[in-house]
């Protein structure tokens, strides 16, 4: 079952239009592992609050969204003023007009949902809308109100709906020359051939589910060492020289592809940089508890009355 909507109105292509709702297609933060800041002393944990020059310490309640027009100048803007701004794409996702996917440079994509029809009654228009532009092979572009900004998006066909990406502005986008210079060196063509080489021998199928955060493997195992009282090694990945002959380096890498990898390598290779656990003696629960410094929630400690 579908989760939860981000944002419901309609899908429109000229004249035909549908009600429809969108769902977020990514999660950053599934699997991740996260901390909490804590006093270094205490092990409490801390919390931010709001501070006013004047006032000292103020509560959330007490905020208000300012444009600063001038410098220390500031325009309010209420909430029911924000919520009050609605232009067509807040509700409707109008299909502007359509282009080939690979019209579109990747570097504008930025987050990723899918779009759904909204009931029953939807799905006949929005399936028709849908085989048309599978037929077609082609993406549309449009606009939608998300986060309160107005957003161009691209709409693609997938099975039993739409993949809508939306896509960041040109004034985000940084030219390649803003980090880039020009190449000025001579390429041998004995240099290049081996190098394709080397990329044939390493041809692959994209596989994401194949990933490993090999990082987020060794902070798990700094953790489980750390809780169950015992100092963890960490071992550091291998240093690298540097290359000296490139068309000697090209020869070596060519030879170390053809090697089939030894089977008892495999993981190791696959994880370089792991935490390795130290081997420690069962240790008492209070002792394991310090040295890993485990501390339950425990409420700020009473000032003592004067």
């Amino acid at each position: 079952m579908a989760g939860r909507a981000s944002w419901k109105g309609y899908l429109k292509l000229s004249l035909v239009s549908c009600p429809v709702k969108l769902y977020p297609a990514t999660s950053s933060t599934a699997g991740k592992i996260s901390f909490n800041l804590l006093h270094k002393d205490t092990l409490n944990r801390v919390q931010q609050k709001y501070h006013d020059p004047e006032l000292g310490e103020i509560d959330r309640a007490d905020l208000v969204k300012g444009y600063q027009f001038e410098k220390d100048k500031y325009v309010v803007v209420t909430a029911e003023e924000l919520e009050g701004i609605e232009i067509e794409s807040s509700k409707t996702i109008d299909i502007d007009g359509f282009v080939d996917a690979a019209d579109i440079d990747p570097i504008f994509f930025d987050s990723t949902y899918y779009l759904a029809p909204d009931g029953p009654i939807a799905e006949e228009t929005f399936g028709v809308i849908l085989e048309a532009m599978r037929r077609v092979n082609k993406v549309a572009v449009a606009r939608i109100v998300l986060s309160g900004r107005e957003r161009l998006v691209t709409i693609q066909p997938i099975t039993d709906g739409f993949r809508l990406t939306t896509l960041r502005s040109a004034k985000e986008v940084r030219e390649p020359s803003s980090a880039l210079d020009k190449l000025n060196g001579k390429l041998s063509d004995d240099m290049l051939g081996m190098a394709a080489q080397i990329i044939a021998q390493k041809s692959m199928s994209f596989a994401p589910e194949a990933f490993e955060d090999r990082y987020e493997e060794a902070l798990l195992e700094l953790v489980k060492a750390k809780i169950s009282g015992g100092q963890p090694v960490i071992t550091k990945a291998p240093e690298r020289g540097n290359v000296v002959n490139l068309m000697d380096a090209l020869r070596r890498s060519i030879e170390e592809e053809r090697r089939p990898p030894a089977p008892s390598l495999g993981k190791a290779k696959a994880a370089p940089g792991k935490v390795v656990k130290a081997p420690v003696k069962a240790a008492e629960p209070a002792k394991a508890a310090k040295a890993a410094k485990v501390v339950a929630a425990k409420p700020a400690a009473k000032k003592k009355s004067a």
